[in-house]
């Protein structure tokens, strides 16, 4: 069993385009343990695989960065991932994050991060959490790993988060291991930070509006959770125990559309995502959405988005060379 008491010498492996406030947040917390604590609990390097500076999504870099060969002893290397994540997944970051998971390094990941953990299979069998944009995806291409809509996981040696401020709120589960819960409270006023979310509260895997109506949110958690096997309107109203006729206005009169073309925009949206992030082929990624036939999910992604999926794939590929 891991002792989270014991991470204290922290690497993060910065990788090209990744999150600045991933991983901000979570060097971040760190820092401010010390400052509150008035003692060196905490060290940390920033990283990579050469010991060149890697940009930022935002096109800044951290400074000073080391060689990952170059980073002394290690508790916790953090991967912090970003924009096009799979392109930077390369054979020799994933050979020394195996090389690390061998020597008994505890291995974690910010934002996209997962992606290149997974990627290496050093989080199968895990429990793991993963920025919600990428969730629907990684889910596809790695059946063995339990993808969870929490903000953080902290399953045995490995630790994930979405993006955001979730990085800090992992580490403050880190700080509190080590200097109790007093010292995590303090690190979370200093930020300004309510940590009235529990630990592993779960979160949407996207966020959205809230809706005004009970029913209406069921009806939409219950399309949502059924991309792949749609379920026809008459089953859902069946299921809240409402008619057709009532979900229809409750649906219109919300959100302007009818409960299918909602139903549909879900499944379409969920394609564009899996059509850019992950290597399905175009005709896996229209039945792993619901539909039957790849003519009817062309025409229906082309009239929805205005050109069908073969061209939105080439085009993130052009956009991912570019990067």
């Amino acid at each position: 069993m891991l002792d989270l008491a014991s991470l204290t010498r922290i690497g993060f492996l910065t990788l090209p385009n990744h999150s600045m406030i991933a991983c901000a947040n979570a060097l971040e917390a760190l820092r401010m343990a010390n400052y509150v604590a008035e003692a060196e609990i905490y060290s940390w390097r920033i990283l990579t695989l050469d010991g060149a500076p890697a940009a930022a999504s935002n096109g800044l870099t951290l400074s000073p960065t080391l060689a990952l060969n170059e980073a002394g002893p290690l508790d916790l290397l953090l991967v912090c991932g970003g924009i096009d994540v799979r392109h930077a997944a390369t054979p020799p970051i994933e050979d020394a994050l195996r090389r690390l998971s061998r020597r008994g390094v505890a291995l974690g990941a910010l934002c996209t991060g997962s992606f290149v953990l997974a990627d290496a299979g050093l989080l199968d069998f895990y429990r793991c959490a993963v920025h919600w944009e990428n969730l629907s995806a990684i889910r596809e291409e790695f059946p063995d790993i339990s993808f969870v809509e929490e903000a953080f996981v902290i399953d045995r040696d490995r630790l994930t988060c979405t993006g955001g401020v979730a990085p800090l709120e992992m580490m403050l589960a880190l700080v509190e291991a080590r200097g109790g819960r007093a010292l995590a409270d303090k690190v979370s006023e200093q930020f300004i930070v309510d940590r009235a979310r529990p630990p592993h509260a779960k979160v949407e895997a996207r966020p959205r509006p809230a809706l005004p109506d009970p029913t209406l949110a069921r009806a939409v958690k219950m399309m949502q959770a059924a991309i792949e096997q749609p379920p026809g309107i008459a089953a859902i109203a069946r299921r809240l125990d409402v008619s057709p006729r009532h979900l229809e206005r409750l649906f219109r009169r919300h959100l302007g559309v009818t409960p299918a073309a909602y139903h549909l925009a879900l499944r379409l949206e969920r394609a564009r995502e899996l059509l850019r992030l992950s290597p399905l082929p175009v005709t896996d990624v229209g039945l792993a959405c619901g539909f039957q036939s790849a003519a009817h999910f062309s025409t229906a992604y082309a009239r929805h988005f205005g050109r069908p999926p073969s061209r939105e794939r080439a085009a993130s590929s052009r956009d991912a060379a570019k990067a």
